[in-house]
């Protein structure tokens, strides 16, 4: 099973998080990580944030990833959301 687990960061406390399973095989690993972003994104009422060319550097170093307010469009009121694989 995949998993992945959000976290939303706000002067150095977590907020929120949460933890989102894929058991669908047949999506490729990017398609998995991709659904699980978007799901959290629904989860915390978030717009999807841009992958920066730093934001995939970090994520394919490892497995983690964090979105500052330069990757969302709109006005974000914590400092991050980091993302993680936890689990393939």
């Amino acid at each position: 099973m995949f998993r992945m687990w959000g976290k939303i960061w706000k002067e150095n406390r977590l907020v929120k998080d949460t933890v989102i399973c894929i058991s669908d095989y047949s999506l490729s690993r990017t398609q998995m990580i991709l659904q699980s972003l978007d799901d959290i994104c629904i989860q915390f009422d978030l717009g999807h944030p841009i992958w920066m060319d730093s934001t995939i550097r970090e994520f394919q170093r490892h497995d983690k990833a964090r979105f500052y307010q330069d990757s969302f469009v709109e006005t974000i009121d914590f400092d991050f959301l980091e993302i993680q694989v936890i689990e393939e």
